[in-house]
């Protein structure tokens, strides 16, 4: 195989996984993995074990390592909302009319930094 040939197999991709790949609503699921990948960051940075986790959050352990190993199937947003206000954050929900440049509404998470 020679340089060229890998290049043309080569994609550039947006800065969504799941809009590269047609999953459905791509900036929900986005949403949804950001949020449990910020619960993930929070759990291992109070050194938490999963039993831990679990008994803090009130979901089973088996829960938690589903949420720990991105399983976006198992959690709704509502849930990782609760999940999030266990874990002493809160959860903000802002709508707006999407702006004239942007195609389509749109879904974004964004994390504030602790003060």
């Amino acid at each position: 195989m020679n340089i060229k040939s890998i290049k043309e197999k080569i994609h550039k991709g947006t800065n969504n996984i799941f809009a590269d790949i047609g999953v459905a609503n791509p900036e929900r699921v986005m949403a949804r993995a950001e949020i449990m990948l910020r619960i993930s960051e929070i759990i291992k940075e109070r050194g938490l074990t999963q039993k831990k986790a679990s008994q803090l959050l009130g979901i089973p352990q088996s829960k938690v390592s589903c949420l720990m190993n991105g399983k976006l199937s198992m959690f709704s947003l509502d849930h990782l909302f609760e999940l999030l206000n266990a874990l002493d954050r809160d959860v903000e929900i802002i709508i707006r009319q999407k702006t004239k440049e942007e195609k389509i509404a749109t879904t974004h998470v964004l994390l504030a930094t602790s003060i």
